[in-house]
């Protein structure tokens, strides 16, 4: 390769990467923009149309709302951070159980056509039931505790996991089986070598859904009777027709919901770096 050419493509590969610098920059802005407009807007239409503060408050009395939960000690019952981190503990740990076992039983149908025939109908009439009927339930089978918001939530992970692990491990490509089948290597080393490394992108898809849907079921267990929690927290403000601090948990639980995707989204950078899925 000439001088000449090593510095077109030097030269193309910065012009790249500064319109994916801009490219960023500019999906920042749009965001940000879009935020301030849709407050704006919201701010105008309360003022306008006089709607009264316990059906819908002002920005500003959210933002209040949410800095007077957060401007307080870490300990201190009356704010936000020990609702937060008793639902994040808790989705957390639900999320760890549902996905061990999703992975594990869609790899035990993927891996048998019996285990398929015995259990896939199982799972999908578990997944069709609706799941605000079967938390009455729960909470009886768990306590008004830790470990029903557990369950809830290791439930609601799980059939992500299994789909996506199940459906993942049965698209691993036919020439690599082989290639595996022609070195003699064992079912289990077939599993770990080929077969969970191609099933990877599915299965961190599945864990993407499966970490938002925990948090649903956390937030749902509690909703239904808890003693601490950002369910129980909203519970408490819709009693005492505090709308502002409502929408301020929302916000919060949002925030969450972001932060925790984009955890996600870095384990998978980080681990399946071979493919272009956090690429887009």
């Amino acid at each position: 390769m000439s001088r000449l050419d090593a510095e077109d493509l030097s030269f193309q590969g910065a012009g790249t990467s500064a319109n994916a610098s801009l490219g960023a920059f500019a999906r920042i802005v749009l965001t940000i923009g879009g935020g301030v407009a849709l407050l704006l807007v919201w701010e105008g239409c309360v003022d306008w149309l006089n709607v009264p503060p316990y059906i819908l408050p002002t920005p500003v009395s959210v933002l209040r709302a949410l800095w007077s939960g957060l401007d307080v000690p870490l300990d201190s019952p009356m704010g936000f951070y020990l609702p937060i981190a008793s639902t994040l503990s808790n989705s957390v740990s639900g999320f760890a159980i549902g996905a061990l076992l999703g992975i594990a039983v869609g790899s035990l149908m993927a891996e048998s056509r019996v285990v398929e025939i015995v259990l896939m109908p199982y799972a999908f009439a578990l997944q069709v039931l609706p799941k605000v009927a079967i938390a009455p339930l729960i909470v009886i089978w768990f306590g008004f505790g830790n470990g029903s918001k557990i369950a809830m939530a290791a439930l609601l992970a799980f059939f992500p996991l299994m789909v996506n692990a199940f459906t993942g491990l049965r698209t691993t490509e036919p020439e690599r089986l082989e290639l595996m089948q022609a070195l003699s290597a064992s079912r289990l080393e077939t599993y770990r070598v080929v077969k969970l490394p191609s099933a990877a992108p599915y299965i961190f898809a599945g864990l993407d859904m499966g970490m938002v849907y925990a948090l649903l079921g956390t937030i749902v267990a509690e909703f239904l009777g808890a003693q601490q929690g950002i369910g129980v927290t909203i519970v408490q403000a819709q009693a005492a027709t505090d709308v502002a601090s409502v929408f301020a948990a929302l916000i919060l639980l949002g925030v969450i919901g972001i932060v925790l995707h984009m955890v996600i989204r870095l384990c998978e950078r980080r681990i399946i770096h071979w493919t272009v899925r956090h690429k887009t």
